[in-house]
């Protein structure tokens, strides 16, 4: 992509699919970071347990783009996954496009060259949006950081259960999952 250009939302999702995938921020159109194979690791590893937590309340997808305000101005991330509830996009919904409304939940995962204060912005940034949840997954710290509209903030290491009544019942603990995603090994039973 060109540097400097600024787009409107018409014209960003007009622009030709390219190797790169972009995010529309303050009007231009900005390269995602490249995944590797952590990242992809992790993504499924979330994905697997809270797609069958989610079946029938409503869908999870891994970069799926969501069409946001950013402090007034069109904005459209792509979240490594995207969660949204059947009440807040119909099952019925089928377009091939981004996702209209603001999620329940989405999770970013940090890559190398990234930073964790970059990602508290932009958790900062999505709940000013109206998500309601912002998972920040550390691969370094093997962590997640739940951000909420309240201004709140969980931390989540280890065999810590992931507690919250937005996603009540679902079963999730970053151990698991960091395990599941070929970051740490599984402790061997005796």
């Amino acid at each position: 992509m060109t540097t400097g250009i600024k787009f409107t939302l018409e014209e960003f999702w007009a622009l030709p699919e390219g190797e790169t995938a972009c995010e529309l921020v303050d009007g231009q159109a900005i390269p995602k970071v490249s995944p590797k194979y952590f990242h992809s690791s992790l993504q499924r590893a979330f994905d697997r347990p809270i797609s069958a937590w989610c079946k029938g309340k409503g869908r999870i997808r891994p970069e799926w783009a969501v069409t946001l305000k950013r402090k007034g101005v069109d904005w459209v991330p792509t979240p490594d996954l995207t969660y949204v509830s059947y009440e807040r996009l119909p099952r019925k919904w089928s377009r091939n496009e981004a996702c209209p409304v603001p999620p329940e939940l989405v999770i970013e995962i940090i890559s190398p060259g990234q930073t964790l204060k970059d990602f508290e912005n932009k958790a900062e940034d999505y709940l000013a949006a109206g998500v309601s949840r912002v998972w920040v997954v550390d691969p370094e710290a093997a962590s997640i950081r739940a951000f909420f509209p309240d201004g709140q903030v969980a931390f989540y290491t280890d065999d810590s259960k992931i507690v919250d009544p937005l996603l009540f019942s679902l079963n999730l603990r970053p151990l698991l999952v960091f395990e599941e995603g070929e970051l740490l090994e599984a402790e061997e039973e005796d």
